[in-house]
């Protein structure tokens, strides 16, 4: 299970009682080790519980119980009121939306984050997903058939690899989702003993530099550590690559 699938499960999470359902459980795990997720899910939660407060803000209008109860009893009057129970649900359907409207406008405007799209974000973000607990969209070792699953799926494709890593074992891909930009998610194994359920421990991430707002044209390659992982960027021909590996700086150097 990826980020985007796991929020696809939670966008059905309303109540604690939903934690319940085998795969919003997993979906909530994988919040708990994704500090992008995370955050997200806790945003979402938020939004529920702010619209069931709007909800029961909502007047039932007064013997709107007794109305339908009576026109249930007698079926003869039912034309003649129908068109006040039209109205009466209209009122009540425009008071809904009207509510719902005004949160999510306030809602978006006080937690759109400013200024994230980042070429530091973009690199925290993107280890992080390396780091968290992922299933890879194509698990193949066949760096062909990678790249042909990748421009299937609109994500830079056309992307060069170093020397090294095309001699390195591949373990898959994904693709990944960074303000509406597919990003290319390739990895690979170092040769080392994996812990369960972890595809890779060297990762090599491909999105359109203009994908990233502050990201210049060109970038010298850089190595930097992030989140305990050694991380080199760099550009090329228009395509920021961003190469992590659960290692230290000479480990990384072997696969630039």
């Amino acid at each position: 299970m990826n980020r985007n699938e796991a929020k696809n499960i939670l966008l059905l999470y309303r109540t604690e009682a939903d934690a319940a359902d085998p795969q919003i459980a997993a979906a909530i795990a994988l919040a708990k080790l994704d500090a992008e997720l995370s955050r997200w899910f806790a945003e979402h939660r938020a939004a529920q519980n702010a619209l069931r407060e709007k909800f029961r803000q909502i007047e039932v209008p007064g013997g709107l119980a007794q109305q339908i109860i009576s026109e249930q009893q007698a079926k003869s009057k039912t034309i003649l009121r129908r068109p006040k129970m039209i109205f009466t649900a209209a009122v009540c359907a425009v008071a809904i939306l009207v509510a719902l409207g005004l949160f999510i406008f306030e809602n978006k405007k006080e937690n759109l984050p400013r200024n994230y799209n980042t070429l530091a974000n973009y690199e925290n973000q993107m280890i992080g997903v390396a780091r968290s607990v992922y299933a890879m969209d194509l698990a193949k070792n066949d760096l062909t058939q990678i790249k042909n699953y990748l421009a299937q799926n609109r994500a830079p494709a056309d992307y060069t690899l170093t020397m090294s890593l095309e001699k390195t074992a591949a373990t898959g891909c994904a693709v990944q989702n960074w303000y509406g930009a597919h990003v290319s998610m390739i990895c690979f194994s170092t040769g080392k003993p994996l812990p369960k359920n972890q595809p890779g421990d060297l990762w090599l991430f491909v999105v359109d530099r203009s994908a990233v707002k502050d990201a210049p044209q060109t970038i010298p390659l850089q190595i930097v550590t992030i989140k305990g992982n050694a991380t080199a960027i760099w550009t090329d021909n228009g395509k920021l690559y961003l190469l992590g590996v659960q290692g230290d700086e000479q480990t990384l150097r072997k696969y630039l």
